[in-house]
């Protein structure tokens, strides 16, 4: 059966290669180009049809995946930008986008946060689970555009700032959000990430994720790939 869902998604990467037809929607890469790279499967599908390798941590360094960048040139780093659009209570924005105010929802411990100064950006993927998982042989532009990822709002998201130190740089086997009832969004979130960017999942990540999913609703994840 896995080999059958794995072959699926295979079929279904490649026809991202085939021409694009008039009615695709286009969407970007991490390049800026245009792209029509995107997949839609049920999740455990996803799930199957990633790559399952050993992980590696030779060689990492937090700085290697540059951030918080403002990609845009618009005065807001990826933090604020991130901040900006999760607001529950919109802040207000001053010189050299300092935010300040606003009220902000964090999934992971079901609270809510008055101010920025308590959230942190949370990346759903570690960068050093990302560089565990296939980023070590990135370029770093690449490891860059992972870093501050607003292509898809499942990769950063704002937390409450003890949650995310809670989690540090650990996966679904080691650590989940202290919210029961977002872990099976937490978990389908994750497997999205790791198929947007072409990443491998250890066997202890593998069960951990299968064993959360096969209490959840099969979702359907759409993703565009990065890379």
């Amino acid at each position: 059966m896995r080999f059958a869902r794995t072959a699926a998604l295979a079929a279904a990467l490649a026809a991202l290669l085939a021409p694009a037809t008039a009615h695709a929607a286009p969407a970007t890469d991490i390049a800026g180009r245009v792209s029509d790279r995107t997949v839609t499967l049920p999740v455990r599908d996803a799930l199957a049809a990633l790559p399952v390798r050993d992980e590696d941590r030779t060689g990492y360094e937090r700085t290697k995946f540059k951030h918080w960048v403002d990609a845009d040139k618009d005065g807001c780093t990826t933090r604020a930008e991130v901040l900006k659009a999760e607001a529950v209570i919109a802040p207000e924005q001053g010189a050299r986008c300092a935010l300040t105010g606003g009220e902000w929802y964090s999934p992971y411990d079901d609270r809510y946060i008055a101010g920025p100064n308590g959230l942190d950006i949370d990346h759903l993927v570690p960068l050093a689970e990302a560089w565990d998982s296939g980023a070590s042989a990135w370029s770093p532009a690449e490891r860059q555009s992972y870093a501050n990822d607003l292509g898809d709002e499942r990769a950063l998201i704002a937390v409450s700032a003890a949650s995310n130190r809670s989690k540090a740089d650990q996966d679904p086997a080691t650590w989940l959000p202290p919210a029961a009832g977002y872990r099976c969004q937490y978990a389908t979130d994750w497997v999205a990430d790791k198929t947007r960017w072409g990443l491998s999942i250890d066997t202890s990540e593998e069960a951990a994720l299968s064993q959360i999913l096969s209490h959840c609703p099969n979702t359907p994840v759409t993703v565009t790939l990065a890379r």
